[in-house]
């Protein structure tokens, strides 16, 4: 294992998501108000895109939503289950607000999935 990406044990879930994000190329291949690539009728109401050079169950990069904040601090994530494609994902919001936060869960919601949002808690 590469000592670069060691973290201490008693490091938390959010510090090795930070640390995954932060040693990533944020990449926006949806840009908001963009419409979905194989669903045209689907609108995305944030910048949606990935890490690159990280994978998940699907072989894609790590999702990203990208809030309007300025902030590349993880303000949470989503859990997913996709019954059509049967897979589970996780999505880490960036800098998004509450506001936001609910938004995407609601986006996430009306789709083909289901997600929980699971809020970072404020320190």
């Amino acid at each position: 294992m590469d000592p670069n990406y060691v973290l201490a044990p008693s490091a938390s879930f959010w510090d090795y998501l930070t640390h995954l994000v932060g040693a990533s190329r944020l990449i926006i291949d949806r840009p908001r108000k963009s419409s979905h690539p194989i669903y045209p009728g689907i609108i995305y109401p944030l910048d949606y895109g990935y890490l690159e050079g990280t994978t998940t169950i699907d072989g894609c990069g790590v999702d990203i939503w990208l809030g309007t904040s300025g902030s590349q601090k993880i303000s949470g994530v989503l859990m997913t289950v996709d019954l059509h494609k049967r897979d589970t994902e996780l999505k880490i919001l960036l800098g998004c607000t509450e506001e936001e936060m609910q938004m995407i869960l609601n986006f996430q919601n009306n789709q083909a999935m289901r997600a929980l949002l699971v809020r970072r808690p404020t320190m």
